[in-house]
């Protein structure tokens, strides 16, 4: 499992077995192991690999085929899916993600939005006023010094 994911993410990433070792500061023949199931990495070489493919340590391991590596997004990044927009503007969050992120029927979620790059963020909105408390008191204090 492991041993695939590393080809998987190797051949993704554009880089030789050759390359990888480098990075990794091991032989080629390790890599070749690792890959053939010879053999695993220890949990440091472990951490360096998800660094450096930034992804989690959980990705590292999981069972993954090469469709599910190309759909993954760097750490802490999710792809959901694709979403249609109604005639009114709804859409439907996916499933994955309410579950991710506690959402629930009945939520409060703020929407902020960014011209440059076109993109829209939805955010709970407890913890979006939440972080902008942390900021007025940060501005109180500052004022107060």
């Amino acid at each position: 499992m492991i041993g695939m994911n590393i080809r998987i993410l190797r051949k993704k990433n554009k880089m030789s077995q050759e390359t990888l070792a480098e990075k990794v500061n091991v032989s080629r023949q390790t890599i070749a192991k690792w890959e053939n199931g010879e053999a695993l990495p220890d949990i440091h070489k472990c951490k360096i690999l998800a660094e450096l493919f930034d992804i989690t340590l959980d990705q590292l391991s999981s069972d993954m085929d090469t469709e599910d590596v190309q759909q993954m997004g760097p750490k802490g990044k999710h792809f959901f899916g694709v979403v249609k927009v109604g005639e009114r503007g709804q859409i439907v969050i996916p499933k994955d993600a309410r579950e991710r992120y506690g959402i629930h029927a009945g939520d409060r979620l703020i929407v902020l939005g960014e011209d440059d790059s076109q993109g829209i963020a939805v955010l709970k909105s407890e913890t979006f006023l939440e972080f902008a408390e942390l900021i007025r008191k940060a501005e109180d204090k500052e004022e107060t010094e």
